[in-house]
């Protein structure tokens, strides 16, 4: 398109928009080009506003554009030139739906892939001619006129919906990163909230109110996919400190597992995992889709490969750059599991990949890593294989620090002396750091009860109390932190235990599947490590569970039991941990019964779990007296299943160790001494790893080498009702 056509197109629109053809150019040559490239096929506009005119600053949207942009390219195909972006100052209204028309509107043809983001704030509003108050989009300028502030400039809902049913293809999925409804008191949080609070009197631009008038008269063509950081309206979009960047919670996750994902996988399965991370980032935000009821199935049913196009293998990152040396690369790490990436150690490995596969020749070590970006060595070289940008590379080698500990944030809302005292009680607890919130990355908040201040409790990072850790009224400060020393334990042993999650890295071939059975039988979901599985496999499977898979909730009085297959040609040895209501550890403690010489003597003895190859085991057996049964009250329950070539002494001794006496009676029991149980894990894993460590000259000392051959660790959260 000649720059004097593409003037003329977008003037008619820019009219309607209140934008003047001189300020729509100061943006730059870069989005004409992007705009007047001919016969596009995969569009994109991110939009992503830290800061803002008058209300406080958010801190992740530009890193969320950068998370978009980056799984864009390298994962599903799209265009540099085709990704236009628009953040801070240049996202005012007029500019997003200028944008919206052009680089959409007048390019897309049927059968396009169009992609919108949008992370920033947004509110509600009252318009005049509807009694309930709108939900709106709130863009960088958000007073249209400075001289009154009661004219609001924002972006409705509604006008983005029909914009994106307006386009001529059925390809159009839209990630809303924000939402509504802001809360009027705030709980001890280490999360920013992207709501703003509704305006009173405040009135809608009449440019928009037009603008939404004019859209109405069209027809809409498709049902657009819209994914949302909340399900509920009451939700809140939360945005937090992460491994050096901040970025929002919803779209950090969902990046995460796009990178990872296989072509088969549903947009329910994609959600199911999504609130699963989420879970693990301190955040009990639902993600969900904006849609009516009648296409809602229709819209869950939906695969990846369908909307945003065939994907690449599934990876942990890209090849950005290649240094002038030729060993030296630097790596783009968007597909590390979100609880993984604040951990993830120099000398962990990484192999590239090709169109057949895994090039295992090809290895590159990391020497350093700042947030997402990584330097990386080129160790061994495949010379069939050109070393390129914009390569993807899988994880072979993960090397954890032994020292982590639990890092909990100290609410600003506590007095000065307050936090003085909590700061030293915490430096008298191994393992455990107090930080002040929003320095740095927390797991959990000490703060005040909002109900009654002169009480202490421990808090997830979006601010729900966690049970039974308030204390009494008028308690000291040092006495509420030395309290909870035993809650800090479970709390670590559920964090190393989450870092061992490996689902879309291992090259391990094994499937679980958590089931209801007996009169009403069920799955609840099914994990699988899907780098093991051919792509008509993997499509298989995800079509014939894809049913249940969002479906994490279970009925008090369910007979439960988990079926693992071992698909791998070696004999795996498994273990199951978890945590109950962020509270309690718990384990399944597999028993034996010994005989003594004395007939009348028995002994009871915790034993290997082992599946051989291509075999199939329930846990625990279904016999009346190992059933799993679960009991009230309503609880959510987090499970770590893990599997390993390797068995698990280290973690049996640890056990055993425990000496618990109800779990003679259940299969699943509570867990004692759940943190030396987690570092028996992690060293289970790191002596699996015996090739690699002989490899990785001076880690094993100070670190757990693990390697992706030889474990799987799947995470399963669901809620017991």
């Amino acid at each position: 398109m000649k720059r004097r056509t593409f003037l003329q197109r977008i003037g008619s629109i820019l009219a309607i928009l209140g934008v003047t053809e001189a300020e729509w150019l100061t943006l730059g040559n870069h989005y004409y080009q992007a705009l007047a490239q001919p016969n596009l096929r995969k569009l994109a506009l991110l939009i992503g506003i830290n800061q803002y005119q008058k209300i406080p600053s958010l801190s992740g949207c530009l890193t969320d554009v950068e998370l978009q942009r980056e799984l864009l390219m390298y994962r599903f195909g799209f265009q540099g030139s085709d990704i236009l972006t628009l953040t801070e100052e240049q996202a005012s209204r007029e500019f997003i739906e200028a944008a919206f028309l052009d680089h959409f509107g007048k390019q897309a043809k049927p059968g396009d892939v169009v992609f919108f983001h949008f992370s920033g704030y947004g509110t509600r509003i009252k318009l005049e001619m509807l009694s309930e108050a709108q939900n709106a989009l709130v863009p960088a300028s958000e007073n249209q006129v400075a001289q009154d502030e009661k004219i609001v400039n924002y972006l409705l809902e509604e006008t983005l919906l029909l914009l994106l049913r307006s386009l001529p293809t059925d390809k159009v999925i839209a990630v809303l990163d924000t939402s509504y409804n802001a809360p009027t008191t705030v709980q001890p949080t280490g999360l920013r909230i992207r709501a703003r609070q509704e305006l009173e009197a405040a009135q809608l631009a009449a440019q928009e109110l037009e603008f939404l008038k004019q859209l109405k008269t069209q027809d809409s063509k498709f049902n657009p996919l819209i994914l949302t950081a909340t399900s509920e309206p009451k939700q809140l979009a939360r945005e937090a400190l992460l491994s050096g960047l901040s970025a929002g919670l919803f779209t950090y996750a969902l990046t995460q597992y796009l990178w990872e994902t296989t072509p088969a996988t549903t947009i329910q399965v994609v959600l199911s995992h999504v609130s699963s991370s989420l879970h693990k980032l301190g955040s009990k935000q639902q993600p969900g889709l904006l849609s009516n009821q009648k296409n809602l199935r229709q819209l869950e049913m939906l695969n990846v490969a369908s909307v945003l196009g065939q994907p690449n293998n599934g990876a942990e990152g890209t090849v950005t750059a290649i240094e002038e040396d030729g060993k030296t690369v630097h790596l783009w790490l968007g597909g590390l599991p979100t609880q993984v990436l604040e951990y993830y150690g120099v000398n962990s490995r990484f192999a590239l990949v090709t169109a057949e596969g895994l090039a295992q020749e090809t290895s590159l070590q990391v020497r350093s890593r700042a947030g997402l970006t990584a330097k990386a060595q080129v160790i061994s070289v495949d010379g069939k294989i050109p070393l390129e940008v914009g390569q993807l590379v899988q994880e072979t080698v993960r090397v954890l620090p032994r020292n982590i500990g639990l890092v909990v944030a100290l609410d600003n809302q506590l007095e000065r002396i307050e936090r003085v005292d909590a700061t030293s009680a915490f430096a008298t607890i191994a393992h455990v750091s107090g930080v002040v919130a929003g320095e740095q990355p927390a797991d959990y908040i000490f703060g005040k009860l909002q109900q009654t201040p002169s009480r202490y409790g421990l808090f997830s990072l979006d601010g729900e109390l966690i049970s039974n850790t308030s204390g009494e009224i008028g308690e000291a400060v040092k006495l509420a932190v030395q309290r909870l020393t035993p809650k800090f334990q479970t709390l670590l042993a559920a964090k190393l235990w989450r870092l061992t999650e490996n689902e879309g890295s291992s090259r391990l071939a094994v499937q679980a599947t958590l089931e209801i059975f007996g009169v009403s039988p069920r799955i609840v979901m099914q994990r699988e490590t899907v780098r093991t599985l051919s792509a008509e496999t993997s499509m298989s499977k995800s079509l014939k569970t894809q049913h249940s898979e969002s479906t994490a909730v279970v009925p008090i009085g369910s007979r439960m039991q988990y079926r693992v297959q071992n698909q791998s040609d070696r004999p795996v040895y498994l273990m199951l941990l978890g945590l109950k209501n962020n509270k309690t550890g718990v384990a399944f403690y597999p028993w034996t019964t010994l005989q003594e010489t004395n007939i009348s003597d028995t002994k009871q003895l915790l034993t290997q779990v082992v599946i051989p190859p291509g075999e199939t085991l329930t846990l625990p057996q279904t016999t009346t007296a190992s059933e799993w049964v679960v009991s009230g009250p309503a609880f959510f329950c987090e499970h770590q299943l893990i599997l390993c070539t390797h068995p698990f002494d280290e973690t049996l001794a640890a056990l055993y160790a425990a000496k618990n006496p109800t779990t003679d009676q259940q299969p699943i029991g509570s867990l004692l001494n759940s943190l030396e149980v987690a570092q028996a894990l992690l060293q289970d894993l790191h002596n699996a790893a015996t090739t690699v460590k002989a490899e990785i000259n001076g880690t094993a000392a100070d670190s757990y080498v693990l390697d992706v051959n030889n474990w799987a660790s799947f995470s399963f959260n669901f809620q017991v009702m």
